[in-house]
């Protein structure tokens, strides 16, 4: 087991009013905090997901632990095979390699803090998101990236099936 100490020597604010928003209604990404800022530590963003929206189709981090926290409403997320419905105050951490995806749940909003740790710098791979949604950059892009962000795309009949 390795262990991370962080290389920051003040504290990290980050203020919710600062933040730069990527993506609008149904999916909105607000980046608070990046690996670069931290140390090393951890990156973060607050995603807001509209009634039954899509957030992050499967994929695995290798390098990475993913924390999501329900700060409002109701999101189903992947772990592995299995389908957790999270509510508001609910954590759902997915360790390094396994499979995961995320999205509001049916009907509902979902407001979640997500912490990836050890940090990866994300932040230019939420502004690669937004150019593809905008048509700037075909999808296919984000393959050459893969390793570069630690985010590996899969599919899953599980997250297909519960999605359709």
């Amino acid at each position: 087991m390795s262990f991370l100490v962080p290389d920051f020597d003040t504290s990290v604010i980050a203020r919710s009013a600062d933040a730069e928003v990527i993506g609008q209604a149904p999916t909105t990404i607000r980046l608070l905090a990046d690996s670069d800022s931290t140390g090393g530590a951890l990156s973060t963003q607050r995603v807001t997901l509209a009634d039954g929206a899509d957030g992050a189709k499967p994929h695995r981090h290798s390098r990475s632990a993913e924390l999501f926290y329900l700060l409002d409403g109701t999101a189903q997320l992947l772990s592995g095979d299995q389908i957790v419905t999270a509510e508001r105050g609910d954590l759902v951490i997915v360790p390094p390699g396994l499979v995961h995806a995320f999205a509001a749940a049916p009907g509902c909003a979902a407001d979640i803090l997500i912490v990836i740790t050890p940090g990866v710098q994300r932040f230019e791979y939420f502004r690669h998101l937004e150019r593809i949604a905008y048509g700037k950059v075909p999808p296919e892009t984000l393959l050459a990236v893969q390793e570069l962000y630690d985010t590996y795309f899969l599919t899953s009949p599980t997250w297909n099936d519960i999605r359709a």
